[in-house]
């Protein structure tokens, strides 16, 4: 299987099949975030089922704003309320932990927030057993 991988997004390997982690270091582009929302655009349309997600910010050093307004990427965001169920955050900055915090009171999708020191946590809330490398 050959990994998703643009500019500081890196797709880490797991053990299940709906089950999509990503490792993010450094600064997200527009060209890195429009990759990977037309690469989960396409996981969603491939999966019968909702995904899961996890995402590792304790590398992320910020995005590109103008990316919000791409089309794929608007188009993904909306899609992920339906389409994911589960998802973890390690290393989120404080601001996105309390938002994390406030949407789960309103959508569907449950999220978590977890600090750099609880990767393992993080993993085993959308059931991986260990972290993949």
């Amino acid at each position: 299987m050959t990994l998703f991988h643009s500019g500081p997004i890196q797709q880490i390997e797991t053990s299940a099949p709906n089950l999509y982690a990503f490792r993010i270091n450094g600064r997200i582009d527009d060209d890195a975030s429009e990759d990977l929302a037309k690469f989960m655009n396409d996981v969603f349309d491939r999966h019968p089922e909702k995904v899961d997600m996890l995402l590792d910010l304790t590398g992320f050093t910020g995005s590109d704003w103008d990316s919000l307004f791409d089309g794929d990427v608007i188009r993904s965001r909306f899609r992920a309320l339906s389409e994911v169920r589960r998802y973890a955050v390690i290393g989120a900055p404080e601001k996105a932990q309390k938002m994390i915090g406030v949407f789960n009171t309103f959508i569907s999708v449950e999220g978590k927030a977890f600090g750099a020191s609880e990767a393992s946590d993080a993993w085993a809330y959308v059931g991986e057993a260990h972290q993949a490398t």
